[in-house]
């Protein structure tokens, strides 16, 4: 050996060994370094100066010889056997391979000088050394080294290996697995495909009787792939756990799957693939990986997923890095070591989230694994990290999870959404409790609307709900909507309830009817926020309008009852005697609607005119009704001055109205046109003013006429006579019927005749006045 290296052009050691009175001591340390890693690598014992052929005497005084040449001629990982400890197969000193192995070894030594710069010998065998600059020991030795050892681990295996001489005998069952248990695996499996030789080669001199011995080898054959590949599918577990120890091993691991899989068809082998093998191998490595990120338990910790997930995604990253710089350089690139591992790492963390998802039971945790998934796994913080490319851009990065798994856990999701919505609804509801009802506050005036805080807090919720959704999933959002505003829906309803309950006690108060229309504005104000997401979920914002509109209606029909009920005492006693002499009831009549009228100022626009139409109608027809239904008439003149009440306080009224924004109007003339008729001092002027009241009023009928006229005083007589009998003219030139019901006052009025005023007309005349 030391000869043909001579005759290549010299010993790379010897040539460094030669330079060392001439190096600073920075440089020889570094010289020193690779000179002991290229030994390490050499199958060939080095001694102090450079490599010494062993003498007969030599072989027999020392240790056992060197194990078989790795697998792959020429690989840069040397084979981890320790020859103190194991017996190797005998060689002969003349053997091939070690010529290959020095020229090998020179290979290695000039490929060593090439990154120190160490001159190169010319051709006469003279040494030129060229001059060397200074250079600080610590920097630019670490770069140096550095780069050497970078270059190193980036040098890819080649695809293509020559298997080394598989012995003519092998050694026991009891040596070969010896040798698997101690990760002697080259030399081991070397032995096993001479094992397995002479297997095949008894196996065809036995074909027919197949005696006991042959089924013991095919046991003994088994056992061993058997043990051999358990041992191979540890190395490569934890090769990424344990580098400094398995790494070396892992180049013979791929050339024994190389020769194995060549020989898949060979009888003696294992019959499951063992590329196949290697990928589960890689598979339990990486679910080791996750089981050891650390999860805290949720009663421990109620951020524990959170953090859980941000271990894993870390570990994710660190575990592929080392894959790209380290352990893809001690496979062929036939392995796609890169692309096994991440494909590795979809299926086990799918796996692995599985199992989490059982635990997962709160909605913000439900939003982290979701998110997580959907999201963070594929983003540059986990498999679209700037550090593992470009090998990544041809991957897929999504995970591989089991069928309907999404699926059920955005149904999970939504579902917890829809709860929680419920208990924040309830919530509100306690809320409103706590602070307004129980403490009779007043509820606060926004901008002169009397308004609850509650829907800007719903609405904020809802709202929150779907711009964080959006982040995960766009037609998740619009599930998540759906969820909200169909719980939503039935909240009008409880809140009613409650409410009633709870504030029933303080009708008639005015407190209560700024809580009513407080919550008409509220609840108004809670369905426009709504109104927005009507594109998405155009069914359930209809259905919460439609209850909105329910709560409205009968909460204003419950202040229209109240307010009914106020007035209607007052309205009783209009008409009469005493109502001629005292303004007491008019003066409460008008203090209830003024107050009702500071309230409507405090409801928003689109109630007021309709909540305000309604009052003003009652209000008209009760007080006018005042003069068909009451038994009093007016005598001794007494008619002027109740004309002149019911003028002054009609004034008063419509002005109230139409500060309420009455869109009642044409109520506006009927208490002046009235007034006009009682007040007539000369009973015949009295058919002069009834053409106004029946223009304005097609359903005022005789019967009306007549108790308007009996309130006056005027009960018979030739006067009373013509004057029905112009009111028949005037509808009938008029060609009135009164069919218009949206401006129907008369038409449904009561009417009351005192029939002791009538009791010496003929019954003849009874029959007009239902004209």
């Amino acid at each position: 050996m030391s000869e043909m290296m001579d005759k290549s052009g010299g010993n790379p050691f010897e040539d460094d060994v030669s330079l060392k009175s001439n190096r600073k001591l920075g440089v020889m340390n570094k010289l020193r370094r690779s000179i002991r890693r290229a030994a390490e690598k050499s199958p060939i014992p080095v001694g102090g100066k450079g490599p010494k052929t062993p003498t007969k005497d030599d072989e027999s005084a020392s240790s056992p010889p060197p194990p078989s040449p790795s697998l792959s001629c020429g690989s840069p990982v040397a084979s981890p056997l320790k020859n103190d400890k194991h017996k190797s197969l005998s060689r002969s000193k003349t053997d091939p391979n070690m010529s290959r192995f020095g020229d090998s070894l020179m290979k290695k030594g000039e490929k060593i000088r090439r990154s120190l710069r160490l001159p190169k010998k010319d051709n006469d065998k003279t040494d030129k050394q060229e001059p060397l600059l200074p250079v600080s020991e610590g920097s630019m030795e670490e770069k140096e080294e550095e780069k050497v050892e970078e270059e190193k681990r980036m040098e890819e295996m080649d695809e293509t290996y020559e298997l080394p001489e598989i012995p003519n005998t092998p050694l026991s069952v009891m040596q070969i697995n010896n040798l698997i248990e101690k990760e002697v695996l080259e030399e081991a499996h070397l032995n096993l495909l001479s094992m397995r030789k002479e297997f095949q080669q008894e196996q065809q001199k036995h074909a027919d009787d197949s005696p006991m011995e042959l089924a013991k080898k095919e046991k003994d054959l088994s056992l061993l792939y058997g043990n051999l590949r358990k041992k191979m599918g540890d190395i490569v577990r934890d090769s990424n756990s344990l580098p400094s120890r398995n790494k070396g091993l892992l180049v013979p691991v791929a050339r024994i799957i190389q020769e194995e899989e060549k020989r898949a068809e060979e009888p003696g082998g294992l019959l499951d693939s063992w590329m196949e093998a290697w990928r589960e191998a890689v598979a339990e490595g990486v679910k080791a990986k996750v089981e050891k990120v650390p999860l805290e338990k949720k009663e421990q910790n109620v951020s524990w997923l959170a953090i859980h997930l941000g271990h894993l995604g870390k570990a994710i990253v660190e575990d592929l890095e080392n894959v790209k710089k380290e352990l893809r350089w001690s496979y062929p690139p036939s392995f796609k070591v890169f692309s096994t591992y991440v494909r590795s790492y979809h299926r086990v963390v799918g796996q692995h989230l599985k199992k989490l998802e059982v635990e997962v039971t709160e909605q913000k945790d439900l939003y982290a694994l979701l998110d997580w998934i959907l999201n963070r796994y594929k983003s540059e913080r986990i498999m679209g990290s700037l550090s593992l490319q470009p090998d990544m851009q041809a991957e897929n990065t999504d995970l591989q999870l089991e069928d309907e798994f999404l699926k059920q856990l955005k149904e999970k999701y939504c579902r917890k959404v829809k709860e929680d919505m419920r208990s924040s609804l309830d919530r509100v509801i306690e809320l409103e409790d706590e602070e307004v009802w129980s403490e009779r506050k007043a509820l606060r005036n926004e901008e002169n609307i009397l308004k609850s805080l509650f829907p800007m807090d719903i609405w904020t919720n809802v709202k929150s709900n779907a711009v964080n959704t959006r982040k995960i999933d766009a037609q998740l959002e619009v599930k998540v909507l759906s969820s909200c505003l169909e719980e939503l829906k039935h909240f009008p309803t409880r809140f009613e309830s409650e409410f009633r309950r709870r504030c029933s006690a303080l009708r008639p108060q005015p407190l209560w009817t700024e809580y009513h229309i407080a919550y008409i504005n509220s609840f108004t104000s809670l369905q426009e926020h709504m109104e927005g997401y009507e594109a998405s979920c155009p069914g359930e914002v209809e259905g919460l309008k439609k209850e909105v509109k329910g709560l409205v209606v009968r909460l204003m029909e419950v202040l229209e009852e109240q307010f009914k009920e106020d007035i209607q005492p007052y309205l009783r006693r209009m008409m009469t005697r005493k109502w001629l002499t005292n303004d007491d009831d008019f003066k409460q009549l008008y203090s209830r609607t003024n107050q009702l009228s500071q309230h409507c100022d405090l409801m928003m626009a689109q109630y007021v005119q309709g909540f305000a139409g309604r009052l003003h109608l009652h209000v008209v027809k009760q007080y006018v009704g005042q003069l068909m239904v009451n038994n009093y008439s007016c005598k001794n003149r007494k008619h002027e001055k109740a004309a002149t009440k019911i003028r002054h306080q009609w004034t008063e009224l419509r002005n109230l109205f139409e500060d309420m924004e009455s869109p009642h109007e044409w109520l506006h003339p009927v208490g002046d046109e009235l007034s006009n008729i009682i007040g007539q001092k000369n009973k015949a002027d009295i058919q002069n003013h009834l053409q106004p009241l029946v223009e304005h009023y097609p359903d005022f009928s005789k019967k009306h006429l007549v108790a308007v006229l009996y309130f006056r005083g005027l009960m018979r007589g030739r006067e009373h006579q013509q004057i029905l009998q112009k009111l028949s003219a005037l509808k009938k030139e008029l060609n009135t019927s009164g069919d218009d019901r949206n401006q129907v006052l008369f038409g449904d009025m009561q009417v009351t005749v005192n029939t002791d005023c009538l009791s010496n007309l003929p019954f003849s005349c009874f029959s007009f006045l239902n004209n």
